[in-house]
């Protein structure tokens, strides 16, 4: 199927980003921020599309686009979706809408700069989770870093520059290796830098091998999983509020969604052998992390350390070669978006009023924030994988994977059930509940309209997801399947 949409996704953001900037100084930001808005607003609604017009029966790429970038080195301009990645450009899209939302009084220095920084991430965003072509992938996946690192570098706290360096500095040498696996990869597939054509390759264990590890470091640093995880803590407590949305639901979902597009069928046995290891790793993130965690004294870094939790059960999914684990991870991928980012919304309206993330410096909200709180405790539970939430389908789905798989692994990862509750609802009561101690906390007010829309919204998302996954699971099978198939077929 021949059409523009992936472009439209890819661009609109990127263009509607150059606009916001033509808009100049602060003296009209109040230009900078409905343009951004109506930016977001076109962009999403240019995804839908995605959604509407996907064939669940293909196991394949659609809404293909092919043309020429560089001949001389046959690098295209190849772009295509299937099951896996068309669901990343919806959830990429959506969340950008509430990060300029979010802004919209919060940001009075460079806002021109600041919401555009977004709109660009955005579309490059889509570019990774559209790219055919390996030169291409990498040229989005390494140009999304940039908008990051000025977020943070620009608009965060204290220590904000430090962060946005480590961030930066991580994340470009994890991807150097990952340019050398597709440079091997060309010269492997007599010039072509066609990702499809490199799922068909025929290579032997011991570069397969050298393959897994070189994405292994590229993408485990992005997701982040353990050990390479400590760049993510530093960037989320700089981050504005913004920052931290885009970094939880959309940034760490890159680092996943190349195991799927790479490792997987590229290296399907390596894949396979290493896999006890990639389940250890990933159990480590789980467990371990979920109890960091829970001696957090700042909001925000409590929730850093979750997302690492959470994105543990998506590694553990991928790497248990099943069709509950994979389909469970991704929906949990697909939730955490919409969870992880709804908790860091709520952590920036506590610092908005307060400018506090300890957790020690609040206590009785619910007092004075009653509609704030009703919106905290869903999301909470959502954290806490509470049934008829988003939070329990995926893991409830990876932990029926894991049982099919081995049980003792499904025990191991169903422990994060309890410990992620003790974490999220100890902080939540803490912060919420009991008497007022501080007298600022009593001068608080409850959330605006702005505030509860952007809330309400993504409550409803939550709910409807934890409900009714079926339109989540339906787009991802036949591509799922598909894949599995031929990591099977690969290591007969």
């Amino acid at each position: 199927m021949n059409s523009s949409l992936l472009s439209l996704a890819i661009w609109t953001p990127i263009i509607g980003a150059l606009v916001v900037l033509m808009t100049g100084n602060d003296r009209n930001a109040h230009l900078a921020r409905p343009i951004a808005l109506i930016s977001a607003i076109v962009a999403f609604l240019v995804t839908i599309p995605l959604y509407t017009g996907f064939d669940t029966a293909v196991a394949g790429m659609q809404f293909v686009e092919l043309y020429n970038w560089i001949p001389r080195f046959n690098i295209n301009y190849h772009l295509g979706v299937d099951g896996i990645s068309v669901l990343f450009i919806l959830l990429n899209s959506f969340i950008t809408i509430f990060v300029v939302l979010a802004a919209w009084q919060v940001i009075d220095t460079k806002v021109a700069q600041y919401l555009a920084a977004f709109l660009a991430m955005s579309g490059l965003i889509n570019g990774i989770f559209s790219s055919l072509d390996g030169v291409l992938f990498y040229v989005f996946f390494e140009a999304s870093l940039i908008p990051m690192y000025i977020i943070i570098g620009i608009w965060g706290g204290p220590n904000r520059v430090y962060a946005a360096f480590k961030f930066f500095l991580y994340t470009l040498l994890g991807s150097l290796l990952m340019l050398i696996a597709l440079i091997y990869l060309f010269m492997a597939s007599n010039g072509s830098f066609n990702i499809l054509d490199w799922h068909e390759l025929k290579i032997g264990m011991g570069p397969q091998s050298y393959l897994f590890f070189a994405f292994l470091i590229a993408f485990a640093v992005k997701v982040p999983m353990w050990p390479v995880h400590t760049w993510l803590p530093d960037a989320h407590v700089e981050a504005p509020t913004g920052g931290s949305v885009v970094l939880a639901a959309i940034a760490l979902k890159l680092g996943a969604y190349g195991f799927l597009r790479f490792s997987l069928p590229i290296a399907p046995d390596a894949s396979q052998y290493f896999a006890p290891l990639m389940i250890t790793l990933s159990l480590i993130a789980v467990i371990y992390i979920g109890f960091v965690a829970l001696v957090q004294q700042d909001m925000k870094k409590l929730v850093a350390y979750s997302s690492i939790s959470h994105m543990g059960f998506v590694t553990l999914g991928f790497f248990i070669f099943n069709q509950l684990g994979i389909e469970g991870a991704l929906v949990q991928m697909i939730s955490h978006g919409f969870v992880s980012g709804a908790m860091f919304l709520c952590i920036g309206v506590l610092y908005d009023r307060l400018h506090s993330r300890q957790i020690a410096d609040y206590g009785g909200v619910v007092n004075v924030m009653p509609k704030f709180a009703a919106f905290f405790l869903l999301f909470s539970m959502a954290n806490s994988g509470l049934p008829a939430t988003s939070g329990f389908v995926g893991e409830f789905m990876v932990i029926l994977g894991a049982v099919k798989y081995n049980f003792w692994i499904g025990f191991a990862a169903a422990t994060t059930l309890i410990v992620g509750a003790a974490y999220t609802l100890w902080m939540y009561k803490r912060v919420v509940f009991g008497e007022i101690t501080n007298p600022h906390v009593a001068e608080m007010s409850d959330i605006n309209s702005r505030e509860f829309l952007i809330l309400g919204i993504l409550a409803i998302a939550v709910l409807a997801m934890g409900l009714y996954p079926y339109p989540f699971t339906d787009v991802m099978h036949a591509s799922v399947d598909n894949l599995l198939k031929h990591v099977a077929v690969s290591k007969l």
